[in-house]
């Protein structure tokens, strides 16, 4: 499907779209007005395949997790296409994005489609951890790039790690060593889990625990959900019974949103126990409301507002969306921008080729300074923590976060001789 259509255009209208496979082909930031050229294949580069690069993201449009990802991360990845140009190597980009319908097994279909028969380079995000976990295998045996934004569980870089994906924004170890360790050193050492019953909570959780138990804190007891669960309450009064000073939340999406719904419903937010909201997002802050979330703490990678760079880059999103995006829409941004600028550099899509050059390039943009990519996979880069305002602390829209400490690269995501991934050289 090729239309002549502005790339100003194209992102405008990303938030409308159904939540079906979409195929849309941004142009120049800058282009014209009426129907490019199509380049012929002498104006092609040999390097590059197909005669285009098409970028895919597998997300959830319609799910729990929606609000997180969703056209949202759609838009951040056609908001780096746009600025780099529409092109590369004279060779036009291409952006396909599908729901995974919180599937791994449709995402899996759509993964070896896109491979297979639509000749897609690479993917810039697939949402959930499940699904992520097969869809990296999957792009393996097709030698395609996987990078990962949404999808967190450590796993996906330490047992299950593959030689063409990439970890980029944070994973549940990151998460665990910014959260965990700050609540410990601030005393909060005795901790209530409630986590969500597949790979993404339990490597939260796990991580988490390692975490306080290796710093004088004790987990005193926990509970798992199902995925998609509406009832929290059994598991929030075993919480507060416990006496735990931290009640850590390994959950995310619409259960993350119910859990602290019906945490405030019985009293408990605000309230003497804190919340660790490990997978929280501040568009999620933003749909709850800071009466319903206030106290919280939280690890991210990127905060809208945290300098000149993130308000500019952050305020073009929202006149494209109508919110401040979330640490894991700016990473596809960033993470797609620095795939194309390594196809630049090598001067081909070939995999092994743009592999290396992601690899020996630095990330210095607004979403990391001084990040780079690890024989693993991981994209080093400090973390930040922070704990979300009370109502009366915010003076202006989406003015959610406090700052409580940056936490440096190797200290949140480990060391590399830490790594459980095979392909690390001991």
């Amino acid at each position: 499907m090729r239309r002549g259509w502005r790339a100003a255009f194209v992102t405008a209208i990303a938030a409308m779209l159904p939540a079906t496979l979409v195929l849309t082909l941004p142009r120049e930031a800058s282009a014209q007005s009426g129907t490019p050229p199509t380049a012929s294949a002498a104006e092609i580069p040999a390097g590059i395949s197909d005669g285009v690069v098409k970028l895919g993201l597998i997300l959830d449009l319609s799910g729990p997790y929606s609000a997180t990802t969703g056209n949202g991360s759609a838009t951040a990845a056609r908001m780096a296409v746009a600025d780099f140009g529409g092109k590369v190597l004279g060779a036009p980009i291409e952006i396909v994005v599908a729901d995974g319908k919180a599937s791994s097994n449709h995402a899996g279909r759509i993964a070896r489609d896109w491979f297979t028969d639509q000749h897609v380079d690479a993917l810039m995000d697939v949402t959930g951890s499940s699904e992520a976990l097969l869809v990296q295998a999957i792009a393996n045996t097709q030698h395609k790039i996987v990078i990962l934004n949404s999808a967190v569980a450590s796993r996906l870089s330490n047992e299950a790690c593959t030689p063409t994906s990439i970890h980029y924004s944070f994973d549940t170890e990151a998460i665990a060593n910014t959260v965990g360790a700050a609540l410990i050193k601030r005393g909060y050492k005795t901790w209530f889990f409630i986590t969500v019953d597949y790979s993404f909570g339990y490597d939260l959780e796990h991580n988490t625990e390692a975490v306080v138990e290796a710093d004088g804190g004790e987990i005193l007891d926990g509970a798992v959900h199902p995925l998609g669960a509406a009832d929290f309450v059994s598991y929030l009064s075993r919480a507060r019974q416990s006496g735990a000073k931290v009640i850590a939340l390994a959950n995310a999406g619409a259960d993350l949103d119910n859990t602290l719904q019906q945490a405030t419903k019985l009293g408990m937010i605000p309230g003497p126990q804190i919340f660790a909201g490990l997978a929280m997002r501040i568009t999620g802050i933003h749909a709850l409301g800071l009466a319903t979330t206030q106290g919280m703490v939280i690890g991210a990678p990127f905060y809208w507002d945290t300098d000149e760079a993130t308000r500019a880059w952050s305020k073009r999103f929202f006149a494209l969306t109508n919110q401040m995006p979330n640490s894991p829409q700016a990473g596809v941004y960033s993470a797609t921008l620095h795939y194309l600028q390594a196809v630049a550099r090598a001067g081909t899509d070939d995999t092994d080729a743009v592999l290396h050059a992601m690899h020996e390039a630095p990330v210095d943009d607004f979403f990391a300074h001084g990040g780079y990519i690890r024989a693993d996979g991981v994209m080093v880069h400090d973390m930040g923590l922070y704990q979300v305002k009370a109502p009366a602390e915010s003076h202006y829209p989406w003015d959610y976060l406090k700052p409580l400490a940056t936490v440096p690269g190797e200290e949140a995501f480990g060391t590399l001789a830490e790594s459980k991934c095979p392909l690390v050289n001991r």
